[in-house]
């Protein structure tokens, strides 16, 4: 089992910049996939972004496309660079692993953070 940490949420005015860090301990070794979920209130929590293990893939969701970045800074650390930030970018931020491939099924997930709130003002 992994363990994850998010760290770097906040609160922020819109066309800011928040940076997302997610640290993972435990069970890390093996290649596994990283990725950052979010959930907004009423809403089911949906895919953002994902890199591999080696950090040479990544895979964003259309509406965060151009404007944030995941990196994979070390073998068990990743963060989000969220530029340009819009209030429909409110809600609380997930990191999770899983072994292998990006995937943006929530479901196909081994190890989950505990989350991070990111609310983004008008």
């Amino acid at each position: 089992q992994v363990q994850l940490v998010e760290s770097g949420g906040g609160l922020v005015q819109a066309g800011g910049y928040l940076r997302l860090s997610c640290a993972a301990s435990g069970r890390t070794s093996g290649t596994y996939a990283m990725a950052w979920f979010r959930q907004a209130p009423g809403k089911e929590r949906e895919f953002v972004a994902g890199v591999t293990w080696g950090g040479r893939s990544t895979d964003y969701a259309d509406p965060v496309k151009g404007r944030f970045t995941i990196s994979r800074d070390n073998a068990n650390t990743v963060s989000l660079h969220m530029n340009s930030l819009k209030p429909e970018d409110t809600a609380v931020y997930y990191c999770a692993a899983r072994h292998m491939y990006i995937v943006r099924d929530t479901t196909l997930y081994d190890s989950w953070g505990q989350g991070t709130q990111v609310t983004v003002s008008p």
